[in-house]
């Protein structure tokens, strides 16, 4: 990644649609929720967001969400975001998602994946993936993970992701809360931890583990700046202010819109350096 030719990296964007596999209609009902919640109406390619991302000049982290145990929708293939992610090696990094239901056979992908497709992360949704974070038969891909010193990044909070379906789609927000990742942490300090979106219900419990915890950061994405809580932005500026990460969750939320109200939102201007791009570098390796 050409770090220098970028003004930001945004550390978490979603692959919605894939080139190389048919649509797959099942849970379509969890996407019209969605986008009802985040008043979204268009899931580009991943061909349309590297272009989109390429013109703004801000680098991206992409990833899927593997629900194919909880949801039963099958994902888009890892492979397909890491091969774009070579392609455009000066503005993109891939992270893969496995389903922690898939035990020793979802860490032997994580190896393959590592070693063989370049990938520099992971992501995990505890809420949509119907999982844990301490469940024990995670720990087989934790594994793999804190073996070559990569990044998880870990949905917590509120999920947009059910909400309004009747019974929340089945789905346990609960899950995410950030108190679960306490185990992970302790047990995976070779593993960093990236708390997703402010954590509502539970931002000062978020706040107090990436206090506690040097293996533990927080991405910014998911909401709009303007409505994070004022303990989040109070930590940005001080204690924590080289744990926090810019992060869009394009596309629900564009990159245009989250940095336009970044600029409103009371962070000091020292460390807008740090949240856009200087952070992002180390938790990558890029530093």
């Amino acid at each position: 990644m050409k770090t220098d030719e970028l003004i930001a990296i945004d550390i978490h964007t979603h692959a919605e649609v894939s080139c190389c596999q048919a649509h797959d209609a099942f849970g379509e009902e969890f996407d019209r929720a969605a986008d009802k919640y985040f008043r979204n109406a268009h899931r580009p390619t991943i061909a349309e967001t590297v272009a989109y991302y390429r013109e703004r000049k801000i680098g991206l982290v992409m990833f899927t969400v593997d629900t194919e145990a909880q949801i039963g929708r099958r994902r888009i293939p890892n492979e397909e975001i890491a091969e774009a992610a070579r392609d455009n090696s000066d503005m993109m990094i891939a992270f893969a998602s496995i389903d922690p239901h898939k035990g020793v056979m979802g860490a032997r992908e994580a190896r393959r994946l590592v070693e063989d497709y370049g990938v520099r992360g992971f992501k995990f949704h505890p809420t949509a993936q119907g999982f844990l974070p301490y469940d024990r038969f995670a720990w087989p891909i934790y594994e793999v993970i804190a073996e070559h010193k990569l990044p998880a990044i870990f949905h917590t909070g509120h999920s947009g992701i059910g909400s309004g379906m009747p019974r929340g789609g089945g789905l346990k927000v609960g899950n995410s809360n950030p108190m679960l990742l306490e185990d992970v942490a302790i047990d995976f300090p070779d593993m960093q931890i990236v708390m997703a979106h402010p954590s509502w219900p539970w931002q000062d419990e978020a706040l107090s583990l990436c206090l506690h915890k040097p293996n533990m950061w927080i991405d910014l994405s998911g909401w709009s700046p303007r409505y994070f809580p004022p303990q989040l932005v109070q930590y940005a500026n001080t204690l924590l202010k080289d744990r926090m990460l810019f992060g869009s969750d394009f596309p629900l939320i564009s990159p245009d819109r989250w940095l336009d109200d970044f600029k409103q939102a009371g962070f000091r201007p020292e460390v807008h350096p740090l949240i856009l791009k200087e952070n992002a570098k180390r938790l990558l390796g890029l530093a």
